[in-house]
């Protein structure tokens, strides 16, 4: 079993370093810390009174390791679901916030287990996640990933601008969806031709 902080460490390596891309909600990030999340915990890293672009660029490898595990492991309570499905519900806060509790509320809801869409980790959804996991302990996990990778193909469908992330320029699979194949079992990935074939209809 991996901690949470090497689990961490991997975000973090997975992110990459700056970017300030114009098409992304998140504005500035570094390592996958965004400026708005910087700006809700304060961090005025060249403490001159705000938090902007410079703070996002002093951002260490270190911070954003202890920002991921304090911020988006521990305080929404990932710790506390089923351990084989922590990881890739830690990953994918990360990258959609509680968007990746409701993606698993769905999931469990549609195996028939009452449970509240809230994007709450509390302990309603604990026991139900735990149930879940007892009921398909074969397949659970495959179909949080699953259920990931569709939430990124339907962003995209909604959000031309984002597709980029879904699709590279050459029409293979983009971040997001590799990103979400990385907590897949091999053989549910997709094939390029099946990727392919999903974004057909995109512009």
């Amino acid at each position: 079993m991996q901690s949470v902080q090497q689990i961490a460490n991997q975000i973090v390596a997975r992110e990459g370093g700056y970017v300030d891309d114009p098409d992304d909600p998140g504005g500035a990030t570094k390592f996958g810390v965004t400026i708005h999340t910087m700006r809700r915990l304060g961090l005025d890293l060249d403490q001159d009174g705000d938090v902007d672009q410079s703070d996002v660029r002093r951002l260490t490898r270190a911070h954003a390791v202890d920002i991921f595990v304090r911020h988006y492991f521990e305080t929404p309570r990932i710790a506390e679901l089923p351990e084989p499905i922590q990881a890739s519900v830690f990953d994918m806060y990360v990258n959609s916030g509680a968007n990746a509790v409701r993606i698993l509320q769905r999931l469990i809801r549609d195996m028939r287990i009452e449970v509240d869409i809230d994007g709450q980790i509390g302990p309603q959804t604990i026991q139900a996640a735990h149930q879940a996991m007892d009921a398909a302990p074969d397949h659970f996990v495959d179909a949080y990933g699953i259920a990931r990778r569709n939430y990124y193909y339907n962003l995209a469908d909604r959000r031309p601008a984002s597709r980029k992330y879904a699709r590279r320029r050459d029409g293979g699979k983009g971040g997001w969806i590799l990103r979400a194949e990385e907590f897949l079992s091999e053989r549910y990935h997709l094939s390029d031709e099946q990727h392919r074939a999903r974004v057909a209809q995109w512009v």
